[in-house]
């Protein structure tokens, strides 16, 4: 088993900037990968980013300006640094992991508890 442990998320302002940190308790050989998932109320699962243990990443293409994804794999620890952030950036973030930056939900295996953040204007 292994446990994904989200932080950083909370009530922030439109414009400003956060950073949501996720560490994974182990890695093991069914996960290459890490990646941020992110869902509105009442909506399903969207995903985000993701990245692998050689720095390869892939983000949502919408997002793609505003939203950063790092890693420390010394650390077991994924970032995302989101700027600028908007009121429609109000969602519950879910850190993932598995393998080869994959897009969907459902070819995850491992997930954590979610985090908040809320964006006001």
């Amino acid at each position: 088993q292994v446990q994904l442990v989200e932080s950083g998320g909370g009530s922030v302002q439109a414009g400003d900037s956060l950073r949501l940190s996720c560490t994974a308790s182990r890695r093991t050989f069914d996960i290459d990968s890490m990646a941020w998932f992110r869902q509105f109320a009442g909506k399903e699962r969207e995903f985000v980013a993701a990245i692998d243990w050689t720095s390869n990443v892939r983000y949502e293409e919408s997002l793609k300006g505003r939203y950063n994804i790092s890693r420390d794999n010394v650390k077991n620890t994924i970032w995302l640094q989101i700027h600028s952030l908007k009121p429609e950036d109000t969602a519950v973030y879910y850190c993932a992991a598995g393998r080869s930056l994959r897009m969907q939900p459902g070819d995850y295996k491992y997930w954590g508890q979610g985090i908040q953040v809320t964006v006001s204007s």
